[in-house]
């Protein structure tokens, strides 16, 4: 949402005001600094071992405190969060048009991911401006009904955040910090990989890591303990796996500009990582991003050990078919999203 705010911020017309629910307060946080936004509201709704429905209630009442005093002409919300499927009905409830930035995107299947698909299933329908960010995107709203009037496809905004920081950017390396090493970024999150997904994962990078002395695995493991446990007790002691705190987007890109290629279940890094010409193998089964695996820029690998050793052995040892696969355009956008979304709330609101 960075290139949104500062697109707002730079209108003659409309005003922005940044609310942050804390949800991963200290991901949020790390984010927000990255990119100098400060919010004007942050709820601190994170308690420890807190649930679900505990979560989405505590966002929905902070929100709808917020929002009475607001008296905004317009709430925006982003992707599939349970952050954002609260932002949707508090604005819902309170009578306030809502804007849905990244709508559209759909696996079809309610476990996969879990809960995101159903959240975005919810928010879509109650929407003034569904912000596709594909064509495809576009055609799943107007086969579920949402009124054509409503929909706008504008690309996906976080390429906006990553070209305008690496336009920003004075040097960059793109290869690994040691000489004759690939290295492999490597980020997982998904709720449903948590138990026999994780240590599948974990096994098939601790056994590249064993049979290889040429690569090396970076992993910024994400703070959810289900991810940390199997993670740092598989993976914590090999020579080769850098295991890391989460790291800040801008190093996080500086780290994708210098790999190989990346490991991921994260639906932000199928779109990222093409425009930096790099493949990406997808641990999951299914996306709600099919048009890189359409376009050949990213490949769903599961999370079966043996189906992701064999995909990284293949962009490790086939040099024509790697060319062939960072070479691919990124289909996700060209950096020019958050300029349209705020054209078309300046045409309606300003």
């Amino acid at each position: 949402m960075a290139p949104v705010v500062a697109a707002v911020e730079a209108s003659k017309s409309l005003e922005v005001v940044v609310i942050s629910t804390g949800q991963q307060r200290e991901l949020a946080a790390q984010a927000l600094a990255g990119f100098n936004i400060e919010p004007a509201f942050n709820l601190d709704v994170m308690r420890d071992n807190q649930g679900l429905a505990a979560l989405t209630g505590r966002i929905l009442a902070g929100l709808d405190e917020v929002l009475a005093d607001l008296k905004c002409d317009a709430l925006l919300c982003h992707g599939d969060t349970t952050t954002a499927l609260s932002a949707a009905l508090a604005g819902f409830y309170r009578r306030i048009p809502i804007g849905h930035v990244e709508a559209g995107l759909r696996t079809y299947d309610f476990d996969h991911p879990w809960p995101e698909e159903m959240n975005r299933r919810l928010i879509d329908p109650i929407c003034r401006w569904c912000f596709a960010p594909t064509e495809l995107s576009k055609s799943n709203l107007i086969s579920e009904g949402v009124d054509e009037s409503h929909i706008h496809v504008t690309g996906n905004t976080v390429i906006d955040a990553l070209l305008n920081l690496r336009a920003q950017q004075s040097s960059h390396s793109e290869t690994a910090s040691e000489p004759g090493v690939r290295e492999i970024l490597v980020t997982g999150h998904r709720r449903e990989s948590f138990g026999d997904g994780f240590q599948n994962i974990c096994t098939a990078i601790h056994t590249l890591a064993e049979e290889r002395d040429d690569v090396k695995f970076i992993y910024p493991v994400h703070l959810n303990p289900n991810v940390r446990k199997p993670v740092m007790g598989l993976l914590g002691s090999h020579p080769r796996i850098d295991l890391r705190e989460p790291v800040g987007y801008e190093e996080f890109v500086s780290l994708m500009s210098r790999s190989y290629f990346l490991l991921t279940d994260s639906g932000g890094v199928q779109e990222e990582a093409p425009s930096l010409g790099k493949p990406v193998l997808v641990m999951r089964d299914t996306t709600e991003r099919p048009e890189g695996v359409d376009a050949g820029t990213c490949t769903l690998v599961g999370t079966d050990p043996n189906r992701i050793m064999s995909s990284c052995r293949e962009l490790l040892d086939d040099k024509s078919e790697y060319k062939r696969r960072s070479s691919l355009a990124n289909p996700y956008g060209d950096g020019h999203a958050a300029e349209r979304i705020v054209s078309v709330l300046e045409e309606e609101l300003g």
